[in-house]
């Protein structure tokens, strides 16, 4: 026993696994930014269809993670990694009848099952980032393995508009011919054939790697009265309605800005969130270096709060004719000319960067025995997503358009900054 700890606490190869994995979920996740503006464009979508395509991703969270737990109690964390892999393989493969039928409700049912996968395979590799290595270092594999999922969402779109986008010469926005509605449903297929054959291969390589499995946990008996306990935590409780609330503002600025992009004729749309996600890769590097040498948890929260809230204000009110920014910090060293609006919205990413990791331990802190319950709320906390972009579309299709939509993040922020200053605080729902 005690010579097995060390060796996998010391093992290379299991971290390179689970850092490949987290790769492959942030590539799962964030090529949802692409997906949707392209879709819209070729099947001719409105701005709340299009938010359909986030919504079926996300929503899979809220009834497959219960089950998801269930089953890695059942099979292992080793086996649910590899199912969870399979199943994204099998969605790779539905996106192909999809794109040769050009059928929105196929593309639908193919988000859902990919959002299925991933919310498996997350639920299973999680613990082991923690496990395979000491305690005292598990926030520095957190940092890194978080570093690697935005990464994958930086290189997601780039790959998406090389793959798929780059033979295709239509203007943005532009009313498209059913000959060009063809090609752009073609150049879908064979990348997506090549992504299924690829988490496959990667399904087998998991099932047959070194990858040591978890011991079981001692079942605790998480039933009504243990909830109750938990919900009388208000604490943890607004942590989780701060996460859902992230969650929602993390996928409307990463995941509509390249749809924001197109309505504004920007011709690269598809490579627009890799633009957030490089802001979201600059927030977790400064949050590493500057947490908690120079700022507390809760003050970074803050802060990022009171900077999502800026810059909502600016996306809204901004002036998506000015390239001020662009043309002063960008353009003069070879980079594109972007509206100031967008480049907001990108920004947008160094403002959520820090909430995901400053809200948990505030979340769970004095849990005890109840932390491991107190974590899965957290976890569905993730099916935010599902309805950010779906108030975002909704919105867009009323009276506010697509820039006046994203006020729907304000309320948003101002809950994380209520959860800053004095939700976390909170150890009674009454004074009483």
């Amino acid at each position: 026993m005690t010579v097995e700890t060390p060796k996998v606490r010391s093992s290379v190869v299991p971290m390179a696994i689970v850092a490949i994995l987290f790769f492959v979920l942030g590539f799962a996740t964030w090529l949802n930014g692409s997906l949707m503006p392209y879709l819209k464009q070729m099947l001719q979508l409105t701005p709340l269809q299009a938010s359909l395509v986030l919504f079926s991703f996300y929503i899979a969270v809220t009834f497959t993670a219960l089950p998801s737990a269930w089953l890695i109690r059942r099979v292992g964390y080793k086996n649910g990694m590899a199912l969870g892999m399979a199943v994204m393989m099998l969605a790779g493969l539905l996106y192909i009848p999809a794109a040769q039928t050009q059928t929105f409700a196929l593309f639908l049912l193919a988000q859902l099952v990919i959002g299925a996968g991933q919310t498996l395979l997350q639920t299973a590799v999680n613990p082991y980032v923690v496990k395979i290595g000491p305690e005292e270092t598990a926030a520095v594999r957190i940092s890194i393995m978080g570093i690697l999922n935005k990464t994958a969402g930086v290189v997601a779109p780039l790959v998406f508009t090389a793959l798929i986008v780059s033979g295709f010469t239509a203007p943005a926005g532009s009313q498209l011919t059913a000959e060009q509605m063809d090609s752009m449903a073609a150049s879908l297929i064979l990348p997506y054939l090549g992504l299924a054959v690829f988490l496959g291969l990667l399904a087998l390589a998991v099932k047959y790697s070194p990858l040591p499995e978890l011991e079981k946990e001692s079942d605790t008996g998480t039933g009504i009265d243990q909830l109750k306990a938990v919900l009388a935590k208000p604490a943890l409780v607004l942590g989780v309605l701060s996460l859902f609330v992230y969650v929602a503002v993390e996928v409307i600025a990463g995941d509509t800005i390249g749809l924001f992009a197109l309505s504004l004729g920007v011709e690269r749309y598809t490579v627009m969130t890799s633009y957030t996600m490089t802001c979201m890769v600059l927030g977790y590097v400064l949050g590493i270096v500057l947490i908690p040498r120079v700022l507390s948890q809760q003050k970074a929260l803050a802060l990022s709060a009171v900077l999502g809230l800026v810059l909502t204000l600016a996306i809204v009110l901004g002036d998506s004719s000015s390239y001020l920014i662009a043309n002063t910090l960008l353009v003069p060293f070879g980079g594109t000319a972007l509206p100031d609006t967008l480049l907001f919205i990108a920004v947008l990413g160094l403002a959520n960067a820090i909430v995901w990791p400053a809200v948990w331990p505030l979340a769970l802190s004095g849990l005890g025995a109840l932390t491991s319950i107190g974590s899965a709320l957290l976890i569905m906390g993730i099916a935010g997503g599902a309805f950010g972009p779906l108030f975002w579309g909704l919105a867009s299709s009323s009276g506010l358009g697509q820039q006046g939509a994203y006020l729907v993040m304000l309320p948003c922020y101002a809950f994380i900054l209520f959860y800053a200053i004095k939700g976390h605080k909170l150890t009674a729902w009454t004074n009483s």
